[in-house]
């Protein structure tokens, strides 16, 4: 299918490129194709023609004039309507050279030569104005075997009056124009010609064809079959030899009548109106192939035998090509493909492949094709391996295919197709094994075996049962496959993901209970009292449903950690002896009772007024030790190491950390900031990402504000900002107060509504190798998914060191990407298995308290924009106070040693400054805060001016026009949004005059770098408006850039040299900045395309 453009708008482009060609087929076209015409206009008062030259490869004509009810009828009558001139009269009058004045004038078009082979195109499609729709027009249009072109061609044009004026068009001169004519026409472009000469003959050289002998033959017509919405091209061609017609429809040919011919003239039945439909589908010729009947010209084509040898050894190889694709086609139609599987024996993962497999190929010689194709020759021998019919989905062995191994692919497969509906698998056995039939009706059963002594799952045995067995008949199979005694057996079905249901009825039958193809049962048989309770309330239910909910998760450990992991803790073994000896640890250790109470008093306690308060409620949690634990809750630590770890004493991280915890920002912040800098991402990447994780998600998606693409977030102080933006109360997300849950999350008590048994933990050594050598220290973790994440941080505590209020949680995403995990009432749901953790030391965030970059705003330096460093603000906090925090922060860490009246914070959007902090301004009532924010210290060289959120500051920067300079900014305090404010301060501030002063708008991002060469001209200077508030300024807010300059200022006169010199300089500086800088030194020309020899060009011009 192509479009209307396809078809007709691009056919430009080709005759573009034929031209601009200057091989020697270029000329070729043109000498076969590439006619000539004039066009003129007549004044009809003296006489005086305007003419040019223009040359044409197709004629377009149109087959229903634009607002006619009536199609022309023919080629004939559309030639006609071509050539017929129009007046030029009334308001469109022409402006004669000789009358200098508007006159009445005549203006056509004269055919001068036609080509060889003559291309016409019928314009049938159109636009219909009425329904605003491309149409196609499918009325009827008569074409001739035989066409006269000579009633067309003016001969009298080959002789051109002196007295007439000549342009040029582009593409050729003819006719009187003389060289004064001609320099004339290309002044208007500078005396630079860009034309392509693609001839070297004179114009003397090409003469007009004369009139005689102007009859043209069709030999082709392109056929377009269908609506202006799309349709479909083909060709009927008439061989020269026996004027016999043909088709060429894609990779048909076939014979037609001169009937067939005529049925494209189009036409339909009924009356259509004046446009037929925008989708009405007809079959009728778009273009015409007519060839000059010339006896000297009209060559015969060349017989086979006539062929030079290098086309007859190229038509050979096409023939050869041909066949060989034509047997290849073959091959395909007849070749099975379906998926192949394979449990590979050494690699132990399933492998997939393609069997592509002929259909006559045996199941013997298919089998071993896929042994070959799965590399397993040396692994395993050929007669150890078979093919069997498989569901991938399900994991389910259908069938096998014993003493079928003669049989045709074809025939087993159900036919030839390029996909199945099931799958191979080519199964494996060991040498001393045998293979088990599978009969098709049978269920595939993995069995795992549960020891309730141990509290272990066994891997799974494979046992395949028929749907109308009964569950006793079925413990009697599972009983064959494991020993276990069928009397005592209790079987458990998990349907789907942790929905188990136990067995016990004897005459039920497996399908009855939910069996499907491929299923997962649970077997006990002990005699143990455990049967005899209710299976929720069993031993074995419990076990499993830890079993179902537990995930494996790598934990990597801070470098810092205080003392090594191998003197915390005793790394246990994947054994019942290693859950023995955690039994020893578990009285000495902590509830989690008494966790989830210590965590709920902390997380109840965190604002900073009561910070003190909160303290001294964690330390005396701290003391209280509880005998209590959970069955299925394992923690590996020596039975004192709660308690050391807080020993002061310890190692000097220790000391650091317990220090620190009566600071309110901790200089553990920075630790993890200098870790974290590079690779930290922008909100914009933190909010996209979390949306799809709710457990690490840092901002409320369903009540709080969507972040914008540039950084922005809607929770940003904007121009609104001049009256007070929130009253009561705002929702906070991507803080620790919704991440630390509410007190509904527990009881009156303050301990969690969680069963304990969620809460199973256990580790085991696991050492990651970064190539260094040296392993880095880790735990592989097995945890309840339905753990919060305060309760796990509390179990991490004796592996890391610290307090879990002094390490933070970062999950790894693809690209070692991390992102913090801080709510900690949510659970680890949405994790699975084999995720990564870092852990990272540092004070995480309490409630109230939002995560802050601070970077540092240098205005007039070539970088603005410079990190300083992480900290924490909280909620309620006034922005002085927050700025006592970060003076021994900014000492510290930054080595800057100011005072709390000498420097100011402000909003950061992107790169740009925006709204001046004052210091009365509380976090989360007049300033809308969040997560990850990020926020500019500006350095002040004088006390603060900005006392009013009524003031508004920007930033002004004068232009020196004579001096082609721009000064260094300097901020301008306004009262008022008034443009004669700005104007009255900026002209005491330089002392240009205020009549004489003029400003602008600065575009982009800060500090809207653009260069002095397009400064003067391309700014909006001096708009006509009386307040910044209104278009085309929209200063609302701080932080906007304004220059100005003195109008009575020259713009410095430069030389070409010192302009492209310049030029270097700016276009380096700006590039430098991430600022584009295009300059257009001179007006855009149009390209002139010569075939015949371009205008003589002075050397001088280059």
């Amino acid at each position: 299918m192509r479009s209307l453009h396809q078809g007709q708008d691009k056919r430009p482009n080709v005759r573009s490129n034929f031209r601009m060609s200057s091989t020697f087929e270029a000329d070729l076209i043109n000498q076969l194709y590439q006619g000539k015409l004039k066009d003129y206009v007549r004044c009809l008062e003296c006489g005086y023609e305007s003419w040019r030259i223009d040359t044409y490869l197709d004629i377009p004509l149109v087959i229903r004039p634009f607002g006619a009810s009536q199609a022309f009828g023919s080629v004939e009558e559309a030639l006609q309507a071509f050539i017929q001139p129009e007046t030029l009269d009334g308001p469109n009058q022409y402006f004669c050279e000789r009358c200098k004045k508007k006159c009445d004038a005549r203006k056509g078009l004269r055919f001068l030569h036609f080509p060889y082979l003559l291309t016409l195109q019928l314009k049938r499609f159109d636009f219909d104005y009425t329904t605003m729709h491309r149409i196609k027009l499918n009325d009827r249009m008569t074409f001739p075997e035989e066409l006269d072109m000579s009633p067309f061609i003016d001969v009298e044009d080959e002789k051109s009056p002196q007295t007439e004026s000549c342009t040029d068009s582009g593409a050729e001169n003819e006719g009187s124009c003389h060289s004064d004519q001609m320099s004339n026409d290309f002044s208007t472009d500078d005396a630079v010609d860009e034309g392509i000469c693609l001839d070297n003959t004179s114009t003397a050289e090409r003469v007009l064809k004369p009139k005689s002998s102007l009859t043209f033959e069709l030999f082709s017509v392109m056929v377009h079959s269908g609506s202006a919405a799309g349709g479909h091209y083909y060709a009927c061609i008439k061989s020269f030899s026996d004027s016999q017609w043909y088709s060429f429809n894609d990779q048909h040919v076939s014979k037609i009548t001169q009937d067939d011919i005529r049925k494209t003239y189009g036409g339909s039945s009924g009356s259509r109106g004046y446009y037929s439909s925008a989708f009405a589908s007809s079959t009728n010729a778009y273009m015409l192939m007519y060839r000059l009947k010339d006896p000297s010209r009209n060559a015969k084509f060349l017989e086979v035998e006539d062929f030079p040898e290098h086309i007859k050894r190229l038509v050979q190889r096409e023939k050869e090509s041909e066949e060989q694709e034509k047997r290849q086609r073959e091959i395909e139609r007849n070749t099975c493909k379906i998926k192949l599987f394979c449990m590979h024996p050494v690699k132990l993962m399933m492998m997939e492949n393609k069997l592509e497999v002929h259909k006559d190929k045996t199941l013997r010689e298919a089998t071993e094709m896929s042994y070959k194709l799965m590399d397993l020759d040396g692994v395993v021998p050929l007669d150890c391996c078979r093919l069997v019919k498989y569901d991938e989905f399900h994991e389910y062995l259908e069938r096998s295919y014993e003493g079928e191994e003669d049989m045709p692919m074809g025939l087993l497969l159900g036919g030839v197709k390029s996909s199945y509906m099931f799958d191979l698998l080519l199964e494996i056995r060991r040498p001393d094994q045998a293979f088990q039939p599978y009969k098709p009706g049978e269920v595939m059963v993995k069995v795992h075996v549960v020891d309730l002594k141990s509290e272990s799952i066994a891997a799974p045995v494979s046992v395949r049962a028929y749907l109308n067995q009964t569950i006793t008949e079925f413990k009697q199979l599972i009983a064959q496959a494991t020993g276990l005694c069928a009397e005592t057996m209790r079987v458990v079905l998990e349907r789907c993901y942790n929905d188990l249901r136990l067995l016990n009825v004897p005459n039920k039958t497996l399908k009855a209970e939910g069996f499907f193809r491929s299923n997962k049962v649970f077997v006990e048989s002990s005699d143990s009292t455990d049967h005899q309770v209710a299976f929720t309330d069993s031993v074995l239910w419990k076990l499993l449903d830890r079993h179902g909910n537990t995930i494996r998760l790598f934990v990597s450990l801070p470098e810092q950690s205080p003392g090594s992991l191998a003197n915390r803790t005793s790394c246990p073994k994947a054994s019942a002896d290693s859950e023995d000896s955690f039994d020893g640890a578990k009285g000495s250790r902590k509830s989690v009772e008494a966790i989830l109470e210590e965590s709920t008093e902390k997380l109840k306690n965190l604002s900073l007024q009561q910070q003190q308060q909160q303290q001294q409620s964690s330390s005396t949690s701290d003391s209280q030790k509880s005998s209590e634990h959970s069955d299925f809750e394992h923690i590996e630590s020596p039975a004192q190491e709660p308690d050391a770890v807080l020993q002061p004493s310890q190692t000097e991280n220790s000391t650091r950390v317990a220090s620190d915890t009566d600071n309110q920002f901790p200089s553990e912040e920075r630790s993890d900031s200098d870790v974290n800098n590079d690779r930290s991402t922008s909100s914009v990447d933190s909010d996209i990402l979390s949306s799809s994780h709710s457990s690490d998600t840092l901002c409320n998606a369903d009540s709080g504000p969507l972040p914008l693409a540039n950084g922005l977030d809607s929770h940003s102080i904007t121009s609104s900002r001049r009256s007070k933006a929130h009253e009561g109360k705002k929702e906070t997300w991507d803080t620790a107060e919704e991440d630390s849950g509410t007190d509904s999350e527990y009881d009156e008590n303050g301990k969690s509504k969680a069963d304990a048994q969620y809460l199973y933990f256990k580790t085991e050594p696991y050492s990651q190798d970064d190539g260094s050598g040296e392993g880095q220290k880790s735990l592989l973790v097995h945890v309840d998914k339905r753990i919060t994440l305060a309760a796990f941080k509390q179990n991490l505590e004796p592996f890391v060191g610290v307090p879990s209020t002094q390490f933070k949680v970062f999950r790894v995403y693809a690209n070692n990407q991390e992102f913090e995990s801080v709510r900690l009432n949510e659970t680890l749901s949405s994790f699975s298995d084999d995720n990564k953790i870092t852990i990272r030391l540092g004070r995480a965030l309490k409630k109230g308290e939002y995560r802050v970059k601070v970077y540092q705003l240098l205005v007039n330096d070539p970088e603005p924009c410079k990190f300083l460093l992480d900290t924490v603000f909280a909620k309620g906090m006034t922005v002085r106070q927050s700025k006592e925090e970060l003076l021994p922060q900014l000492k510290d860490q930054c080595k800057l040693d100011l005072s709390i009246d000498r420097f100011r914070l402000r909003k950061k959007t992107w790169k740009n400054p925006g709204t001046v902090f004052l210091d009365y301004h509380v976090y989360e009532e007049d300033i809308n805060i969040s997560s990850n924010w990020e926020v500019f210290l500006e350095v002040l060289e004088e006390p603060e001016r900005m006392k009013s959120m009524s003031q508004l500051a920007v930033l002004s920067r004068r232009w020196c026009p004579a001096q082609m300079k721009l000064e260094a900014f300097r901020e301008v305090v306004l009262e008022s949004s008034s443009v004669e404010e700005l104007k009255e301060k900026l002209s005491e501030m330089s002392g240009i005059a205020l009549e004489n002063l003029e400003f602008a708008k600065g575009r982009g991002t800060f500090p809207c770098d653009i260069s002095v060469l397009e400064i003067h001209q391309d700014l909006d200077w001096n708009p006509k408006v009386s307040t910044l508030n209104v278009w085309p300024l929209y200063i609302c807010d701080d932080g906007a850039v304004i220059f100005y300059r003195d109008s009575t200022e020259d713009l410095m006169d430069l030389s070409e040299e010192e302009r492209n010199e310049l030029m270097k300089k700016e276009s380096s500086r700006l590039l430098k900045t991430g600022h584009r800088v295009s300059y257009s030194p001179r007006k855009e020309k149009a390209l002139k395309i010569y075939l015949d020899g371009g205008p003589t060009k002075d050397p001088g011009q280059d």
